[in-house]
């Protein structure tokens, strides 16, 4: 994101822009949070919050093939929406014990996302709806089951998310590939955008995911992410309670009033 775009300049107003001035340097950074101000319709009490945490510097891309499978406008988008790393500090690690298989583990996962599905749509951003998990497809008497279906407005398409305990592994990609494919082919509606594909898993070599995924022509990105366990011990302490939080999350205003 190198050059000025027009109409996310005119987008914004003048005290987004002074707001923007004064805490950066660079005019990639300038750049940035003006894309980012217009994508996610910050006020500029929120952009200021977003500046003083230095999101330019701790929010990178997720490593993906966007520019190379999307049309343009489309894969900005896209690139500006998928972070390369997500805190879930929602799973409770305790309950995936190393000595289960892979599969079970990532199940694990992915219940405890679906028990806390408004928290991970709160994490993972903006526009998104959830379908359902374990999304049945069938193809040529083959059964499909990708782990997490949703939606999102602002890209009108379907993005599918496959979670994986462990390390990227480059066979993951063709399984999401596969996936992607088939949503396209059987689930899609005409006036939607091609599916887009998130893997998730634990850790990632970003040079080699990008080595791996350039090649391929659906449009996919690599995450990771990490539990509460995985923080450091003063700032896991600085996290609410997860039961407090879960309660303040089901509260109705009317119990609030």
């Amino acid at each position: 994101m190198n050059e000025l775009n027009r109409e996310e300049f005119l987008g914004i107003s003048f005290s987004h822009h002074i707001e923007i001035l004064r805490k950066t340097t660079i005019l990639h950074e300038v750049l940035f949070y003006i894309h980012e101000t217009v994508l996610h319709k910050w006020d500029k009490y929120e952009l200021r919050n977003k500046l003083k945490v230095d999101l330019y510097h701790k929010q990178g891309a997720a490593p993906n093939n966007f520019l190379q499978t999307l049309p343009a406008r489309h894969a900005r988008k896209a690139v500006g929406m998928f972070k390369d790393e997500y805190l879930l500090d929602f799973i409770n690690v305790e309950e995936i014990e190393v000595n289960k298989p892979d599969d079970v583990d990532e199940r694990v996962v992915e219940q405890a996302i679906v028990r806390n599905i408004k928290q991970f749509i709160m994490t993972f951003g903006k526009d998104f709806a959830f379908i359902g998990n374990q999304y049945h497809l069938e193809i040529f008497n083959e059964e499909l089951f990708p782990d997490l279906l949703f939606f999102n407005r602002e890209l009108n398409c379907m993005v599918v998310v496959e979670l994986k305990k462990g390390a990227f592994k480059p066979g993951y990609i063709g399984q999401l590939q596969t996936y992607m494919r088939v949503l396209d082919d059987k689930i899609r509606k005409p006036h939607e955008n091609p599916t887009i594909g998130i893997l998730l898993c634990k850790s990632a070599d970003k040079a080699f995911v990008e080595y791996v995924i350039r090649d391929y022509n659906s449009p996919m990105g690599v995450s990771t992410y990490k539990t509460a366990a995985d923080m450091e011990e003063h700032l896991r302490q600085s996290l609410p309670d997860m039961e407090e939080m879960r309660k303040l999350l089901i509260e109705s205003p009317d119990k609030k009033a």
